[in-house]
């Protein structure tokens, strides 16, 4: 899996209103009913001053994984589950992205390097 914690921390925020936000600052963009969901960078949603409850640290797994894999959120969730790690993942194109709480990130590398040695 090869996990890589990117430097920074990061924070899922709502909006309605994205006349302000530079789409270049946005890491994850997602539309809900309720309102449009972002993960920024928290200096970035500071600078805007979006709310948030949740500051998390990002876990890219580097290995090119395929959308049509079968297992894999299941099995590196449990692997954090069984640390007590609540995981908030995201399929890219090309790489899972785990979201963790940034208290949690040195022992969810540890976690996620471990597992992808077995």
């Amino acid at each position: 899996m090869k996990p890589t914690l990117n430097v920074g921390d990061y924070v899922f925020c709502t909006t309605k209103n994205l006349n302000e936000i530079d789409f270049t600052k946005i890491i994850l963009f997602f539309r809900e009913v309720e309102g449009f969901t972002i993960v920024v960078e928290k200096q970035f949603a500071d600078k805007l001053q979006l709310n948030y409850t949740f500051i998390a640290s990002w876990i890219t797994l580097t290995v090119h994984s395929s959308l049509e894999a079968v297992g894999l959120t299941a099995a590196f969730s449990k692997a954090l589950t069984n640390e007590k790690i609540s995981c908030n993942v995201v399929a890219g194109y090309y790489h899972d992205h785990i979201f963790v709480d940034r208290k949690d990130a040195e022992v969810a590398m540890t976690v996620l390097n471990r597992f992808s040695q077995e």
